[in-house]
């Protein structure tokens, strides 16, 4: 892949990352990368394997399309990534995609959970 290319996707993935509130280490560990090796690759110096490229664009929940910066929507989500405003508070979107990846049964216990403290944390208040 030429230095370009590389480029590219760095920015393209950096932009995927920073819109999903995530760290370079988070994105690192769902994609079976060392954090260095994965910064490399955001910044340019390194090409993903192409196994890689697929977890890369399974956990940052873009098409290769835009990786590569093939295409018009290539293009738009490549854009940089507005800082989250203030309905969206980075950890949430932490929150959001860590949770992505759980099944319903879970899901649900956890927000019997969540009901729970909210009704106690309000009645403290």
């Amino acid at each position: 892949m030429d230095e370009k290319l590389q480029r590219i996707l760095g920015d393209a993935a950096r932009a995927a990352r920073l819109r999903l509130g995530l760290t370079q280490a988070e994105v690192a560990k769902k994609v079976r990368l060392k954090s260095g090796v994965y910064g490399r690759v955001e910044r340019g110096m390194m090409t993903p394997s192409v196994p890689t490229l697929r977890r890369m664009c399974e956990t940052l929940g873009i098409s290769s399309d835009v990786l590569l910066s093939l295409g018009a929507q290539a293009r738009e989500e490549t854009a940089p990534a507005p800082p989250p405003g203030a309905g969206e508070h980075p950890e949430l979107s932490r929150i959001i995609h860590i949770l992505q990846g759980w099944p319903p049964e879970r899901l649900a216990l956890l927000r019997k959970l969540l009901e729970t403290a909210d009704t106690h944390l309000s009645d403290e208040s």
